[in-house]
């Protein structure tokens, strides 16, 4: 969704490429092989927490002896660091599960010899809510989203100040649900607590976001919006783009030809072997003001709903109604 563009800007292209196709795939088959209602009731996030402070402030929501945030974390850095790996053991008798939290790290190098098999994708969609499945972002953009959202778990977004193109275009409460990012803890037990108690509800936000990336974010829709956002951008240039007399050019065997293994791989898969066979779509006109305007309350007013019933769950709570 374009909603509006500055006369010069600063921006990224994301290839989407056949690895997107590829994983996507391999997603769909893990949302098939557990059902939702026997996901385990929890929320889940794994990564690396040191490269930013929201990723490191979510770490205070680990399971412990006297709080229980309804969530799984855990670590996935580069290297071992100085942390040890330990657990705690956790019975819930409220929903009469016995649940183990393990806090611990991985070696990317001994996970890239073995193929990354604890690192698919496809098989981490087991949680019914993902916090990315629990969503936090990183230094910046992060990859991981659009996967994230593609399982059929619910997708607990903690606030974000970076937006992947196609967000703009996702509702609170229809696609995922959303975190407040200065209370997270609050906000995933709350989160979880809700979607125990609204299955239905929860189930449907789940499916929404993922069939939303499954199907609306299609590789030729995909490659529709690359090709008017260029277009868009190329009617603001004040110069005529012209060749170097010295340049050389690349076509796509030259680029595979310093790479191989996975790199390769990747990179033919996402090799365009012909043309399309059809026009890209249409550039729909510009929202009008106010229908823009009517959007974008709808996705805030759905955000202050959930921070309404979250403030007074807490309140209740409080009171000792809960």
């Amino acid at each position: 969704m374009l909603e509006g563009a500055r006369r010069t800007a600063h921006f990224r292209v994301v290839i989407v490429d056949g690895k997107l196709r590829h994983v996507l795939k391999e997603i769909k088959e893990g949302n098939e092989k557990t059902k939702w209602k026997d996901t385990v009731p929890y929320a889940y996030w794994k990564g690396n927490p040191f490269v930013t402070p929201t990723r490191k402030d979510l770490m205070k929501c680990n399971v412990t002896e006297k709080d229980d945030w309804n969530t799984h974390l855990c670590i996935q850095v580069l290297y071992y660091i100085f942390i040890n790996s330990l657990s705690t053991n956790y019975s819930s008798q409220r929903h009469n599960l016995y649940v183990v939290y393990v806090f611990w790290t991985q070696d990317w190098d001994q996970e890239s010899s073995q193929g990354y098999k604890k690192s698919n994708l496809g098989d981490q969609c087991t949680h019914r809510y993902h916090v990315p499945k629990i969503y936090v972002e990183g230094w910046a953009w992060s990859v991981s989203e659009k996967y994230i959202l593609a399982c059929d778990s619910t997708t607990l977004y903690v606030r974000s100040g970076f937006h992947d193109f196609f967000v703009r275009g996702m509702v609170p409460l229809e696609h995922y649900w959303p975190i407040r990012d200065n209370s997270k803890c609050r906000s995933l037990k709350f989160a979880v607590e809700w979607g125990n108690n609204n299955t239905d509800k929860a189930q449907a936000i789940g499916e929404a976001g993922s069939k939303f990336i499954h199907e609306d974010m299609d590789m030729d829709y995909i490659y529709d919006y690359m090709f008017h956002l260029l277009n868009e951008y190329a009617k603001l240039q004040r110069f005529k783009p012209t060749i170097p007399p010295n340049a050389v050019e690349y076509c796509p065997e030259t680029m595979t030809c310093g790479v191989d293994g996975t790199q390769k791989r990747f990179m033919e898969d996402s090799l365009v072997k012909s043309p399309s066979d059809s026009n890209p779509c249409t550039l729909p006109p510009p929202y009008e003001p106010n229908n823009l305007q009517d959007f974008l309350e709808k996705k805030a007013n759905s955000t202050r709903q959930v921070e309404t019933w979250e403030d007074q769950y807490w309140e209740n709570k409080k009171r000792g109604q809960l």
